[in-house]
């Protein structure tokens, strides 16, 4: 199967068949039970009730309207049951399961195709879908053609760090190190710029999209490779597990954001194209480095680097 027109539409309605299953639970305290059968997902995160909900609808659409796609999600991992599937939905069904849970606005479903032949990269994504929980705004992009949204699309052109609205990932990070690698861009942004932990991924990154942010910081697994001990730290921290962002934490959110004409790049600056779309665990897990446009981008990957500097001086 080709990408047909209609794939688009399709990942765009399955955002909103989770959505509409999760929409009832955003906020109530009984969807943070821990699911007994599943205590964790193929990411190595927990899967609480409102995700196992998720999950279920996830897997009724598909069967449903999309027997030719199998899925990866991540809680259950690939999916195929047909075995002959051509192409791969790459599905969180709640990225931000937490603010989810809070009734925030930072939960959303976010969901990318892909043809399913061979390694499959996030290069081969063709279509991509972010949707809000809570308000049901949406982006959708497809390779090469820009993205479409309920909201308006506007890159912030600023490109000075001590004015920058940005935002960065703590849950399952170690705080002191993060904080150290992270001080210099925080302090510089602190008075007239603004800072913030979101709890989601697509999120965060589509606020670049709309221009109420203007870059998004989340380089943990940098972290482990470069710097001695982190590995220890991070499992400390996530309770044996690593929990930096998986590619189904990016995968839309990536598209939506290059299709806008932001610039999105691994912890080191470089494309995201080449990754591995279909894994969890730390050799899959992507550090990345988003901003609104290519100037404040490269500042960001200045500062990054100094700050792998910092902790690796700290470590010696």
């Amino acid at each position: 199967m080709t990408d047909e027109p209609s794939h688009p539409e399709l990942v765009l309605a399955l955002a909103r068949r989770l959505r509409e299953v999760v929409l009832p639970e955003l906020g109530s305290h009984a969807g943070r039970a821990i699911d007994p059968d599943r205590p964790g997902g193929a990411g190595g995160d927990l899967t609480f009730a409102i995700d196992a909900t998720a999950e279920a609808a996830l897997a009724e659409f598909v069967a449903e309207h999309a027997p030719w796609a199998a899925f990866y999600s991540e809680d259950r991992g690939l999916v195929a049951p047909g075995g002959g599937e051509t192409h791969v939905l790459v599905v969180d069904p709640i990225d931000g399961t937490r603010p989810a849970m809070a009734g925030l606005e930072s939960a959303c479903v976010a969901i990318a195709l892909a043809p399913l032949e061979g390694a499959v990269r996030m290069s081969d994504i063709t279509c991509a879908c972010v949707l809000e929980i809570k308000t049901g705004d949406w982006f959708l992009a497809r390779r090469g053609e820009g993205v479409r949204s309920s909201r308006a699309i506007s890159l912030s052109a600023n490109t000075e760090i001590d004015t920058m609205f940005w935002a960065y990932g703590f849950r399952g990070r170690p705080a002191r190190a993060t904080t150290e690698l992270l001080a210099e861009l925080i302090d510089a942004s602190s008075v007239t710029g603004g800072t913030f932990e979101l709890g989601s991924q697509a999120f965060a990154m589509t606020r670049l999209a709309t221009g109420q942010l203007d870059a998004v910081i989340e380089v943990g697994s940098r972290m482990i490779d470069e710097v001695p001990g982190m590995e220890q730290e991070f499992r400390r921290v996530g309770r044996g597990q690593i929990l930096n962002n998986s590619p189904y934490d990016l995968a839309a959110p990536w598209l939506c954001l290059v299709e806008a004409g932001g610039v999105a790049s691994d912890g080191w600056g470089r494309p995201l194209d080449d990754r591995l779309l279909l894994g969890a665990g730390h050799d899959f897990q992507i550090s990345s480095i988003c901003a609104a446009n290519p100037k404040l981008h490269a500042q960001l990957v200045d500062a990054v680097d100094d700050g792998i500097g910092r902790l690796r001086a700290l470590a010696s």
